[in-house]
């Protein structure tokens, strides 16, 4: 039996624009038995944990967008509600193990630069030291800005994570995995006309690598153009197996337990 987790997923949204419990139906049916709903903002955060503490299989992390970075660190009080809402992180794991798993997603979106470098910088060093602070592992976005990221990561030896959307090159997966991270892979793989990326993907250690959506962006092909879902994740497992040459059943057996040990699910 094929089983999948959909390790990166927003179908908690407001907006996200389907049904998210027909989609989790959905998505079992398709062998894809975890999702983890990704925070991006305090409210958007709390929300992730609500939605995921009334549903089975269904897992959430907090954590605040670099776009947002201006707009968090500018409000002590929503800076101070999202600290004690990662303190309690523990706590709520004893009640309920299956609820909170990771900080993200947080990291360096230098492509659009919502927020100024300088926040976006002050911002990841926060969340990262409420991820050591808590022991957690972290959940980065990182967007043409590897050389500053690194400079900041490196301050926090022993860190756990995955780098969420990884679409770069061999040069880059060689950093990521020198610092023992995973790389999450999702639908841009299936319509990417870059060969590197491809490249990279093929180079990932089956050890390494990590399933993801991103639902409801970055549907994949042969879905373009439709609101991304988590059973779409098979989709792009399927299209890796062929990619790397390995079976789908090796393949969703070694990200499935990537998976479960990276994010104690």
């Amino acid at each position: 039996m094929i089983e999948l987790v959909d390790t990166h997923a927003h179908i908690h949204f407001d907006d996200y624009g389907l049904d998210p419990d027909v989609v989790l139906r959905e998505a079992r049916a398709a062998g894809v038995t975890r999702v983890i709903c990704v925070g991006t903002t305090l409210a958007d955060s709390q929300k992730a944990v609500e939605f995921a503490s009334s549903r089975e299989g269904v897992w959430a992390t907090v954590g605040i967008h670099p776009h947002e970075a201006a707009t968090f660190l500018s409000d002590s009080s929503i800076r101070r509600e999202f600290t004690t809402l990662c303190e309690r992180l523990d706590l709520s794991q004893r009640e309920k193990p299956s609820v909170l798993v990771a900080i993200g997603e947080v990291g360096l979106d230098y492509y659009y630069e919502h927020s100024p470098r300088s926040k976006q910088k002050e911002l990841l060093e926060f969340q990262l030291e409420l991820a050591h602070k808590n022991g957690l592992p972290v959940i980065f976005h990182v967007r043409e800005a590897f050389d500053d990221f690194w400079s900041i990561v490196d301050l926090f030896p022993g860190l756990q994570g995955v780098v969420h959307s990884f679409s770069a090159s061999t040069a880059e997966l060689e950093q990521v995995l020198s610092r023992g991270f995973y790389a999450g892979l999702n639908g841009i793989m299936t319509f990417t006309k870059d060969p590197l990326q491809l490249e990279a993907a093929k180079a990932v250690p089956r050890n390494r690598l990590l399933l993801e959506t991103d639902a409801p962006y970055l549907t994949p092909a042969p879905y373009r153009g439709k609101v991304c879902k988590s059973e779409h994740v098979r989709v792009t497992a399927e299209f890796l197996a062929g990619l790397r040459g390995e079976s789908l059943e090796e393949l969703t057996n070694a990200t499935t337990a990537n998976a479960r040990r990276l994010f104690n699910i």
